[in-house]
């Protein structure tokens, strides 16, 4: 049958010719954001760190400015004072005035100097965290255009130690993470580190995959990145496990000893997941193999959650 090309058709095509010759505007501006939390303390040491010695953050081509994004919970040694600032971004509770303790407030002052959200003058926002879990030097990615498939691949030939997990189930535009106000955003997750403490293990891998990221955006924005890895293995996001309560919110266990401190090996049905302070087990009964991580991260227990269990994926770049 002959291929024929309505008008509308016509646009669309030539749209979709010039995304692959080009899939995405060049990075011009970009921040770096520490103490979204404010007891996760190597991010805030590095903004420190940087404010003084701004050279080190030069790349050709980038405007980069920093940002410390919840300074009151820091002085008061606190995740969040009303409420967790990373959750504020969602476009409806940005706009809605009525929101106004202190992280929904602070939300819509950092959208105001980042954004705003869905036409940000920033491009691209890196967000430092600490986990008490023990994942590692890791980048969550929240898309998984070109751009961020490159950037996994970059990373992970650069740092070989470091874990990629793919977020991206929910658009950009509806996640609530204060990365996403711009159009790419990213979150550098690095631990086992305790709330309130800086490791110096800890604060290096969180500085070289800062330094490795704005490496990557200098180099994609030339073309003239390195030859990539075609494929490499990465994790994405299934759901969140919570621990064992009774029908009256009674706390009935903890996480099993066999999976604490094991983020990102694999768990099988029929491995235990929990001990039950009874003595008793509750094994995995899902139907695929699961990578736990974030696991038994203190910041969660006021949510009961447990930890994240994610699959294993093989992400291939062009």
């Amino acid at each position: 049958m002959p291929f024929h090309l309505s008008c509308s058709n016509i646009r669309t095509f030539a749209v979709r010719l010039k995304g692959n010759i080009q899939t995405m505007n060049k990075i011009a501006n970009v921040a770096i954001v520490g103490g979204t939390h404010g007891n996760e303390f190597s991010g805030i040491y590095l903004l420190d760190k940087w404010q003084k010695q701004p050279q080190l953050l030069q790349r050709k081509g980038l405007t980069i400015e920093t940002l410390f994004a919840n300074p009151k919970s820091h002085q008061e040694n606190k995740r969040y004072i009303d409420s967790d600032l990373n959750r504020q971004f969602k476009l409806d509770s940005l706009a809605d005035e009525s929101l106004t303790n202190y992280e929904q407030s602070r939300a819509k002052v950092i959208n105001a100097q980042l954004g705003p959200k869905g036409n940000a003058r920033t491009d691209f926002i890196i967000d430092l965290h600490n986990t008490t879990s023990n994942m590692g030097p890791s980048l969550i990615l929240m898309k998984s255009d070109d751009f961020n498939k490159k950037m996994g691949a970059y990373v992970l030939a650069k740092m070989p130690n470091a874990v990629v997990v793919y977020e991206d189930q929910i658009p950009m535009l509806e996640q609530a993470f204060l990365a996403s106000v711009a159009e790419q955003g990213v979150i550098v997750e690095i631990g086992p580190q305790p709330q309130s403490v800086i490791r110096h293990d800890i604060m290096e891998w969180m500085e070289t995959m800062t330094h490795t990221i704005l490496d990557f955006v200098e180099l994609y924005n030339t073309d003239t990145l390195p030859e990539l890895a075609p494929t490499y293995e990465a994790y994405s996001l299934v759901e969140s496990i919570y621990l064992p309560q009774s029908d009256e919110g009674e706390r009935l266990g903890m996480v099993h000893k066999y999976v604490q401190d094991s983020d990102f090996k694999p768990i099988k049905k029929g491995d235990p997941i929990f001990s039950l302070f009874d003595g008793g087990e509750i094994c995995y009964e899902g139907d695929y193999e699961a990578y736990p991580h974030f696991i038994n991260e203190a910041a969660y227990y006021d949510s009961n959650m447990a930890m994240s269990f994610a699959k294993k994926i093989t992400v291939s770049i062009k």
